[in-house]
């Protein structure tokens, strides 16, 4: 079927089409060539044809090779084709454009896990080419530059010390596919895998292709998208599906940090902390999420707890079935044998628990004990406490199991620390008995609203709201702790289930200890009362507690402002400075070490102040907290909330690290993980084992190794820039009409009414640029291939200072060629401007009615398209925007064929819909219609391979 063209395509040459390190993206004399791919692709290819011919037939098949044809040729320049294909299109019934929009669809999927398998065919080679000798962007890599940089043994310790990275999962609403499909996804990716192997025989060949014949055929019968949205306790299982991969993979990150150790350090015995954990926003993210309530919050804390415990245990009984080592063989692990005892006499029942277990086996019976506290640990109901032998926290659990691994490191001999024992205490390290620290979020205008509301009832302050930012901030101060004397059924839902919410973050930290809990965010932070207002909530569920005789918790809430639109990014260092002045606040900080986590957004700050604006803002506004906190005493972590998408801070996790400021990277980072992304980066091991070696290298190297500075120069220019940038985009966000123009010339509609995601579109249920969320906004110019979040404007600063400043666009080059930050802002840009497509586009264009409107806003986006890829090109140099991956632009043109009848097929059935809306036409039609351009949403994502 389609796999016909790719032996004469472009696509025969292309390399993994992900967006990725430089590393991965450059060619190398002896890696594998694209014939394995090519195979791969050939047959999934033909597989689908033999599916689509049976179970549609012979004239979907005819229909689909027909509309693949004619796009292939009008890419070519056939005007001819280029009208029968509009004329097809525009003739085609409902019925058979869901074939189509299914067949290139499954397509896609099928090619990005084939695309995917040949990254690793390429990396592996790699690995093995250049052994001894470290991988680039390696664990091994960043040691042996540590070493050549004359670091000492001790400085070694002292940055792994400094180590601390968290990815972050959150639940936006922006992975379209269903995780069943997920699921046929992985197990096809692992049977093209078995196919490499150089022994396989010919009924194990048959084998694998009856097994991969069978998924594609449950897939074309599977509904590719969800009957209706998940519910956030969905969102969480739909994270943990995750883990199993991570569980595998964590243990191979820390082995692989301390083989390095040991090959450049031999003679030092370094400590490897926790360097790399995870945490996640499902089930805690209550920003425009009306679900997300206290009691979901409080299962969502329940399940991770007891999902750790399950992947413990099932690890307890391999290591079980492991550990047969005897004390008449071995002498007798005198440390365990003490803890043993003690642990019977302190808990009597666990007698009969290590009866079974032969008295001289004595690693085997300390693991009897940590399975029976395991067990005695897990979370029942709500967080309530359990039962007597639980493990109180994760430190507890951790020191068991590092018990475990001395002993039998201590009788291992030659097998050092490399064993199944360290990868238990790894695992241990990492995740806990919670899997993902969970953070909670919340809009700064929620929790204005619920103070207002309290302070009110409590007679403390009548129009709380009303008030300027100090004098808040005084109220709260003053009020914080006191007790609420307020009835509180009297309240509203809001207010209820806010308190509710803090006495369960309470009871989490007390029953489950600190490491439950991520940090609490505070959406759209703009002032030092916004901060204020959620300490004084944590501070009356203190009061609560005791109150109610209830625990006390061990450890103070983490509390993070997010700043995220340009004006309060240019005014966070001036919030910090009042946040940090505050007694209480500091007060409350000193009991966490002085460190402060400050989260900065990309998707709101590219949606308010466009590409360019947002990039520089961000980059300013870290150097600025920075020095203020400094001047406090208090160290920063930046969380760096970016999304999958180039118009959300997306493009290679390793360039966007070393791109930051250099002062902002002390080797302390969070960085989100959303949508697609889980699936990008974690549905395979080996490549969510080079994505987490990739943040690791660069957060290490990021923060040791000195970078160039920017010249004084070169940041009064991008300042230039910026702000011409900006002027630009708002010139085309603020012009009358605009609403009216992205709502007719993209998808938002489909993609609001999109089941992928529990939490709305909007975050007050209006249309408006400032309440509509980033991920919708980003998706939608995705879907008609405008994609200008994440180039607009910056045609316009670059074109005019090129044309009025020759001598500054000297220094504008001297930038891209010396400047991390400057580079990697440029050719994120230059990929979006290639998968962009302005004939698409205009397609979706006239779907406007208004003429006016029309002319008004595609007149700009058009003409600065043309000025930002010229100025782009005469920046970076040659003929092609990607010109240092010029594979990466052949695999997008060889792409474009394929996703544009989708492209064509989602136009006219949007305008099909707007004749005759969907309330109007018979509840089945209406259906089969929503289904269709649904389908047509999933299929260009996977085309594009990204969504917002």
């Amino acid at each position: 079927m389609i796999s016909d063209d790719l032996r004469s395509d472009s696509l025969r040459t292309e390399k993994p089409r992900r967006d990725k390190a430089r590393d991965d993206q450059k060619p190398a004399d002896n890696t594998p060539g694209d014939g394995l791919l090519h195979r791969d692709v050939r047959l999934l290819g033909d597989m689908l044809g033999r599916v689509l011919n049976d179970l549609a037939g012979a004239p979907a098949f005819e229909l689909v090779e027909q509309i693949r044809r004619l796009s292939l040729e009008r890419r070519g320049g056939s005007a001819q084709a280029e009208e029968e294909l509009a004329a097809k299109i525009a003739a085609i019934d409902g019925a058979s454009a869901r074939v189509v929009a299914r067949a290139f669809s499954i397509f896609f999927d099928l090619t990005n896990i084939a695309e995917d398998r040949q990254r690793v065919r390429v990396l592996r080679s790699r690995e093995q080419q250049r052994d001894p000798a470290p991988l680039s962007e390696s664990l091994g890599a960043a040691i042996a530059q540590l070493k050549a940089e004359n670091y000492s043994a001790e400085m070694v310790q002292h940055a792994l010390d400094a180590l601390a990275i968290e990815l972050v999962f959150t639940a936006h609403p922006s992975e379209a596919k269903r995780r069943s499909i997920r699921a046929k996804l992985r197990r096809m990716r692992h049977v093209l895998q078995e196919y490499d192997r150089s022994d396989l025989l010919p009924r194990e060949r048959r084998a694998l292709d009856l097994s991969l014949l069978g998924e594609l055929t449950a897939m074309w019968q599977t509904e590719f998208l969800r009957p209706q949205r998940p519910t956030v306790l969905e969102e969480v299982e739909r994270g943990l599906s995750i883990m199993p991969r991570l569980w595998d993979v964590v243990p191979q990150v820390y082995q692989a940090m301390r083989r390095a150790l040991a090959e450049h350090y031999p003679q030092h015995a370094f400590r490897v902390p926790i360097f790399l954990r995870f945490g996640s926003w499902m089930g805690g993210d209550r920003d425009g999420n009306p679900h997300v309530t206290a009691s979901v919050t409080a299962q969502t804390l329940c399940r991770l707890r007891n999902a750790a415990i399950e992947h413990h245990l099932a690890t307890a009984k391999r290591m079980y079935d492991y550990l047969t080592v005897s004390t008449a063989i071995t002498p007798a692990a005198a440390a365990l044998s003490h803890r043993i005892a003690a642990a019977v006499e302190r808990w009597p029942d666990l007698e009969q628990e290590l009866a079974g277990v032969a008295p001289r086996e004595i690693l085997r019976r300390w693991v009897k004990v940590m399975e029976w506290r395991l067990e005695r640990s897990r979370a029942v109901g709500a967080i309530e406490p359990v039962r007597p032998g639980n493990y109180q926290d994760a430190e507890e659990f951790t020191a068991d199991v590092e018990a475990l691994a001395e002993q039998f490191t201590a009788g291992g001999g030659r097998l050092g620390r490399d064993n199944e024992a360290q990868r238990w205490l790894d695992l241990a390290m990492a995740f806990g008995l919670h899997l993902t620290r969970l953070d909670i979020r919340q809009d700064s205008r929620r929790y204005l609203e619920v103070i207002a509301e309290l302070l009110r009832a409590a007679g403390v302050e009548n129009d709380f709201a009303a008030l300027d930012e100090r004098q808040r901030a005084e109220v709260l101060q003053r009020s914080m702790g006191a007790p609420l004397t307020v009835p509180l059924d009297s309240l509203s839902p809001l207010a209820q289930d806010t308190l509710e919410l803090y006495r369960v973050l309470h009871r989490a930290l007390a029953q489950f200890g600190a490491d439950c809990l991520g940090t609490n965010v505070i959406s759209l932070t703009q002032s030092d009362g916004d901060v204020l207002s959620v300490l004084w909530l944590w501070r009356w569920a203190q009061a609560d507690a005791r109150r109610r005789n209830e625990p006390a918790a061990a450890s103070e809430l983490r509390i993070s402002p997010l700043f995220e639109k340009i004006g309060d990014l240019e005014r966070a260092p001036q919030t910090l400075a009042a946040i940090l002045a505050s007694p209480v606040y500091a007060e409350h900080l000193a009991r966490q070490g002085n460190r402060q986590i400050i989260m900065v957004g990309y998707s709101d700050s590219t949606k308010d102040g466009g590409y360019l604006a947002a990039c520089w803002g961000l980059f300013l506004a870290q150097s600025g907290l920075h020095r203020v906190a400094s001047e406090h005493g208090v160290r920063v972590t930046f969380f760096h909330g970016r999304g999958g998408s180039l118009g959300r801070g997306g493009g290679p996790a390793a360039r966007g690290i070393l791109s930051l400021p250099g002062e902002a990277l002390d080797g302390t980072l969070r960085l989100t993980e959303q949508g697609e992304v889980l699936a990008e980066r974690y549905d395979d091991v080996q490549i969510a084992y080079r994505h987490l070696e990739q943040v690791t290298w660069a957060t290490l190297v990021g923060s040791t190794v000195h970078r160039c500075d920017p010249e004084p120069a070169w940041m009064d220019l991008i300042e230039g820039l910026a702000n011409r940038s900006l002027a630009a985009y708002r010139e085309l966000v603020d012009q009358p009409g605009f609403m009216e123009y992205f709502v007719a010339t993209t998808p938002i509609e489909e993609i609001e009414d999109l089941p992928i995601g529990s939490r709305p579109s909007r975050r007050r249920g209006e249309r408006t640029l400032g309440d509509l969320r980033a991920i919708p906004w980003v998706f939608s110019w995705t879907q008609n291939r405008c994609i200008i979040p994440a180039w607009y404007g910056l045609g316009a600063a670059l074109g005019d200072l090129q044309s009025r400043d020759p001598l500054a666009w000297q220094i504008v080059k001297q930038m891209y060629r010396g400047w991390p930050f400057f580079q990697a802002t440029i050719d994120n840009a230059a990929l979006a401007l290639v998968k962009a497509d302005m004939y698409v586009a205009g397609r979706y264009a006239d779907l406007i009615e208004s003429d006016e409107v029309r002319r008004a806003c595609w007149s700009r986006v058009s003409a600065e398209y043309d000025r930002t890829r010229q100025a782009v090109l005469d920046l970076v140099g040659g003929e092609d925007l990607l010109v240092s991956a010029p594979w990466l632009q052949r695999s997008i043109e060889a792409r474009n064929p394929y996703v544009d009848p989708l492209n064509l097929i989602q136009i006219e059935f949007i305008r099909r819909r707007r004749t005759k809306p969907l309330e109007e036409l018979e509840p089945l039609e209406a259906a089969k219609l929503r289904t269709l351009l649904r389908l047509t949403v999933q299929g260009i994502a996977a085309g594009m391979r990204t969504t917002g």
